[in-house]
């Protein structure tokens, strides 16, 4: 039986439900092959539950074996280490995979998820707005050149970075068709769907326990 366990919540409400960062894990590991379970800790009192695991109170975080660790991206690269699914073994292609996932997560999350959260409240800030709305961009520049961030195949870097544009508020902001395209084609893949179906299912169940 495989050491992989990804953590997760065992339920959150309908509106974080398949985005819950879990699962980017589960999908690397559906893309990569690699067997895996995932175990739960209470939503209910999730900020302080499992301080033990996860400095900030947050999920997801995976164990294997003497490893554990946390932060979605951090877990992401330390699977990405057992699959050339998903890390190129070409340095020059493994380089440029690290950079593009990076990217994904400091020049990309790191913007839209305040605008993400200002937008929510009616509180929107131009500046953030602007800064945004140049990101993306460049990004609609890069999707109209290639189908992939890197080497003409799919690898972590497209991983994370459909996952991070796939958020609603972020994949309607502005007419983009490239990027729109990209992030079709990458939540159309099997591992993708399986990946999204599970968490689904797994926050299902947790409705029904919770109405019992």
């Amino acid at each position: 039986m495989s050491e992989l366990t990804i953590w997760t919540l065992d339920w959150v409400p309908k509106g974080p439900r398949g985005f819950v960062r879990d699962l980017r894990l589960r999908w690397a590991c559906e893309e990569a092959g690699l067997a895996y379970t995932v175990k739960t800790v209470p939503f209910d009192d999730r900020a302080t539950n499992h301080l033990d695991r996860q400095a900030f109170g947050q999920v997801p975080y995976l164990d294997d074996g003497a490893v554990k660790m946390f932060e979605s991206g951090a877990a992401l690269l330390y699977l990405a280490g057992k699959s050339e699914m998903l890390m190129p073994s070409d340095p020059v292609e493994a380089a440029e995979t690290l950079q593009w996932t990076i990217a994904a997560l400091n020049s990309i999350e790191m913007v839209s998820v305040p605008w993400w959260f200002l937008d929510m409240t009616g509180n929107e800030n131009k500046y953030l707005t602007g800064w945004l709305h140049q990101r993306l961009d460049h990004l609609e520049r890069i999707f109209g050149e290639r189908q992939w961030l890197v080497g003409g195949r799919f690898t972590l870097a497209d991983l994370i970075m459909a996952d991070v544009l796939r958020i609603p508020a972020v994949r309607s902001f502005g007419e983009r068709p490239a990027t729109e395209a990209y992030v079709v084609r990458m939540t159309a893949r099997p591992a993708f769907k399986k990946a999204h179906a599970d968490q689904m299912a797994l926050f299902e169940a947790g409705d029904a326990k919770r109405a019992g």
